[in-house]
């Protein structure tokens, strides 16, 4: 007599859905930070790059907003919603999403033996939310390194605890075209944001997401060496940036 086996093929492994890159301490102001890597993006901009989210390791990125303490992953960032400003992330949703399954124990810590396949074919996104320099050189560095491209941006260049190694992974966000051309005078490749209308300098170019809707994964200029860039303030707080200009005075 035979009886009923059940299939046997084995259920494909779960696809890993990001990994916890560094645990440490911030180097802006030593807090306890972290890096998540996620494989998948419903961002339609940036295209299906590898999504890096440097998030407080102890406090959930709203609270962290609202209280200021987003300092050890902003620096001194004038958009952080904290000081009112025109930051287009959306801290409710993908950067809590991306803290809570941290705590949920979702990502597996990376382990370059076990994992670094994942990042091999792909291309990476330095910062999706928080900044690159709050982390350790050497370690957005490896993560760089791991991919087919990358694209990164900074806005601690002015902040006593910048390592100006960062001008090879990162534009530095300028908001007006003196800061940019004071970082440019300093080696670095600058991404400025601009209103409509706005003249570009001689050395920058448009955004080409904005010009000819070509997605990042597809234009990778924002990697730090290429390009100065300038692109229109976008998001749902673009309205704060021109008053932000005011006070920073140009």
């Amino acid at each position: 007599m035979q009886y009923l086996t059940g299939s046997t093929k084995k259920k494909p492994a779960s696809p890993e859905r990001g990994f916890v890159m560094y645990q440490g301490p911030s180097v802006l102001d030593g807090q306890p930070i972290v890096v998540v890597a996620t494989m998948s993006t419903s961002n339609i901009k940036t295209g299906q790059m590898v999504q890096t989210w440097i998030l407080r390791d102890d406090l959930n990125p709203v609270e962290a907003s609202k209280t200021g303490d987003d300092s050890s992953i902003c620096g001194n960032c004038l958009h952080r919603h904290y000081n009112k400003g025109a930051c287009y992330v959306n801290i409710g949703q993908a950067p809590n999403a991306v803290y809570k399954g941290l705590k949920r124990g979702i990502y597996s810590v990376f382990s370059f033996d076990d994992h670094a396949h994942y990042f091999s074919h792909r291309k990476i996104r330095l910062g999706a939310y928080g900044d690159p320099a709050a982390v350790p050189f050497g370690v957005m560095r490896s993560i760089a390194d791991l991919g087919l491209g990358f694209t990164g941006y900074t806005h601690q260049a002015d902040h006593k605890a910048f390592d100006s190694r960062f001008f090879e992974l990162c534009q530095v966000s300028a908001d007006t075209p003196r800061q940019a051309a004071k970082f440019q005078a300093l080696g670095a490749k600058t991404f400025r944001v601009a209103l409509v209308g706005d003249a570009l300098a001689d050395s920058e170019i448009e955004c080409l997401s904005d010009s000819k809707g070509i997605k990042c994964i597809d234009c990778m200029l924002c990697d730090g060496t290429s390009k100065n860039i300038a692109i229109t303030v976008h998001g749902s707080r673009s309205n704060r940036f021109k008053s932000n200009l005011i006070a920073v005075g140009g």
